[in-house]
């Protein structure tokens, strides 16, 4: 078999693996390290083709975060967050559909397609590391093309708070 044969067929045992376990499209965007980590970290997939929340399901039945890089140091980026009207709603936000209702959020580093490193920090103290960072860029965040929040998780942070897991 040529590297390319081989390598199509690779895909196409990825692709029906995750269609029969109803993990969903494994090259969409990041699915595969999130589907990756939930394998080394004991975790499940949330159900069937969901992309929206939790990126696995931990020991106690509760969804996790994943923020995955393949930088030198685990990090976590958070981009993209709905801006809502006012500081306090966007504050409820944070803590009841984005940040906070995840027990767990887990910084992932992959090296040559590898997982070779996570940690665990608790979503509580996620949520006040980006509520500080968030709330210093909400009352310009309206004057901006894309008024969307983003706020990181730095390898400091993590080592400061966190827990290494792998």
């Amino acid at each position: 078999m040529t590297p390319q044969e081989q390598f199509v067929s690779l895909y196409k045992q990825m692709a029906d693996l995750c269609k029969e376990n109803g993990w969903g499209d494994p090259f969409s965007y990041a699915r595969s390290k999130e589907i990756y980590a939930t394998c080394v970290l004991g975790h499940t997939m949330p159900g069937p083709n969901v992309y929206a929340g939790a990126d696995g399901i931990n020991e106690n039945n509760e969804g996790v975060e994943y923020k995955s890089t393949t930088q030198e140091t685990c990090r976590g980026s958070y981009t993209g967050i709905s801006v809502q009207s006012t500081w306090e709603k966007q504050l409820h936000y944070l803590h009841t559909d984005k940040i906070g209702k995840y027990p767990e959020h887990y910084y992932n580093r992959f090296e040559d397609g590898v997982l070779v490193e996570s940690w665990k920090m608790r979503g509580h103290k996620v949520l006040e590391i980006l509520t500080k960072k968030l709330k210093k860029k909400y009352p310009t965040i309206h004057e901006k093309k894309d008024p969307r929040l983003s706020a990181n998780i730095s390898w400091t942070d993590i080592k400061k708070h966190g827990e290494q897991v792998i």
